[in-house]
């Protein structure tokens, strides 16, 4: 019992985390599950179930908040589900171990990119124009399912990162697509991981804990990416987008945890700062705004 309700306290937090920044669920919960000893095809298969649940409720909660582009969601979904449904039904004949820091690393770098992008406008506010289109989006639905079921996480690091470095949605938008995209993708995933090791090979109470909490955290997190400015969410996506890429890299280069845990640990340290200056930046913003207000009733009065 008390495991269980260990898990559900992690799929809370992962959920709040995946749903205010658009990943992580799968990461923090896949993790977890794999330092218990759990199989991997087996830990990837309860992460999913439970996703189905909570990424539902996720997003409803973020239509309810207007953070969903539907269009951006219709053309993400089918390919999310053709991606996932094959990773599922390979996994045990795949091994992610060796492309798995060359996609970190552009993770990575992607990440590093978003930040700069949003602190480079100074006090300016940042605009969005367009969509991302068809040849955006397949190839990030096929390959961002597909490394979803094989690592049990990667539909938010791959789609919210590249969604956010084209520049086309604001990032609310983004985060909200991603999360309401991922409950297709869930299904996807869960249907292969059936077909693949059958309803026995599934811990139905793992998944369930780990719904529970997601459920219990999703409207919260939706309502959170509601509020939150734009170049503060951009940037807080980005700093887990490197802090999750940078420990993928040190481990698979053999560092150990000690020299892990510093790299993260300074890591953070500068991310805290550049949230610091982007909420500085937003104020500087905010207050020209203003000004220029006055100004313009001012003039208008006279």
């Amino acid at each position: 019992m008390r495991q269980l309700i260990v898990l559900g306290l992690v799929g809370l937090l992962a959920q709040l985390i995946d749903g205010s920044l658009g990943m992580a669920y799968g990461v923090t919960s896949t993790t977890l599950l794999l330092a218990a000893g759990i199989a991997p095809a087996t830990a990837s298969a309860a992460v999913h179930f439970s996703e189905i649940g909570t990424s539902l409720v996720s997003g409803i909660s973020h239509h309810k908040f207007g953070n969903v582009d539907w269009k951006t969601v219709s053309i993400l979904a089918v390919p999310g589900f053709i991606g996932a449904f094959a990773g599922a039904t390979f996994l045990a004949g795949l091994s992610g171990d060796a492309a798995t820091p060359w996609i970190s690393g552009i993770l990575l770098l992607l990440g590093v990119y978003v930040i700069w992008r949003f602190l480079a406008l100074g006090g300016r506010r940042p605009t969005f124009k367009g969509r991302p289109g068809p040849k955006l989006l397949v190839p990030v639905g096929l390959i961002g399912g597909a490394l979803d079921s094989i690592g049990g996480g990667g539909w938010g690091p791959v789609g919210t990162t590249t969604l956010l470095s084209s520049g086309r949605l604001e990032p609310r938008k983004v985060v909200g697509s991603i999360d309401t995209s991922e409950f297709v993708v869930a299904v996807g995933g869960s249907l292969g991981f059936l077909f693949a090791l059958g309803s026995s090979g599934i811990e139905w109470s793992i998944a369930a804990a780990l719904l529970i909490g997601g459920i219990i955290a999703a409207p919260f997190a939706a309502w959170l990416v509601k509020i939150l400015p734009a170049r503060i969410l951009a940037i807080a996506a980005g700093g887990i987008i490197i802090l999750t890429n940078a420990r993928t890299i040190a481990l698979a280069l053999g560092a150990s945890t000690a020299t892990v845990s510093t790299i993260l640990m300074v890591l953070a340290a500068v991310w805290v700062a550049l949230i610091v200056q982007a909420v500085g930046n937003e104020r500087r913003a905010r207050r020209a705004e203003a000004a220029q207000a006055a100004e313009v009733e001012v003039g208008a009065a006279s």
